[in-house]
Formats: structure tokens, C-alpha cells, sequence
């Protein structure tokens, strides 16, 4: 089995900023990754130190969201240098991974 060398990334928003739906568009439709997962968080908190949670009576937009996508290590950095001028420091973490592939 080969392995491929990648590297993942993690971008922690909150859900009610405007900067989710810009990312889908640029990381689909630009920068065309391999996919991208977006998870919505039932609790957190960030450098406020104030914990955001989803009650049924509290919709708060104010919830974590996690994008999450690989790809080919010398294309994500290429992405990240992209990203640095949208994303406020502090909201990416990145790490090589590897994939297996056929």
C-alpha cells in the first residue's frame, strides 16, 4: 500500500462570522482541495474565555466551527500563504499526515 504525504489543516471560526462561506468558495472553487469538512462545535470557547454552548431554547451563531481539509503538502502551503491576509492569527493549525492510497 503507498503512502502519500499530506498535510492537514484546521480553521476555527465561530459560526456567525462571514468568513465560512467565503472559505467553501475559495477552498472549492480556487484552490480546488480534495474536500473539505465542516464541523459545528455544541460547546466552546476561544481567547474570551467566554464558553458558548447550544441549548434548544439558546440558538447561539456564536458556536465553534471547525473546517478541516488535506492535501498535497507543497499545495496547502501554497493555500496557507493565501489564507493569511483573510484569516485572523491564531485560528489555523496545520500538520503532516499521510494518506494511503490504492
Amino acid at each position: 500500500m503507498k503512502h502519500s504525504d499530506v498535510m492537514m489543516v484546521r480553521i476555527y471560526l465561530t459560526e456567525g462570522e462571514t468568513l465560512l462561506k467565503t472559505l467553501l468558495a475559495k477552498l472549492h472553487d480556487e484552490e480546488k482541495v480534495r474536500g473539505v469538512t465542516v464541523f459545528r462545535g455544541i460547546s466552546g470557547f476561544g481567547r474570551s474565555g467566554k464558553v458558548h454552548s447550544s441549548t434548544l431554547l439558546d440558538l447561539s451563531l456564536d458556536l465553534p466551527v471547525v473546517i478541516e481539509f488535506f492535501d498535497q503538502s507543497a499545495k496547502v502551503a501554497r493555500i496557507l500563504s493565501h489564507l493569511k491576509n483573510v484569516l485572523p492569527p491564531g485560528h489555523v493549525v496545520s500538520w503532516r499526515a499521510s494518506v494511503n492510497e490504492g
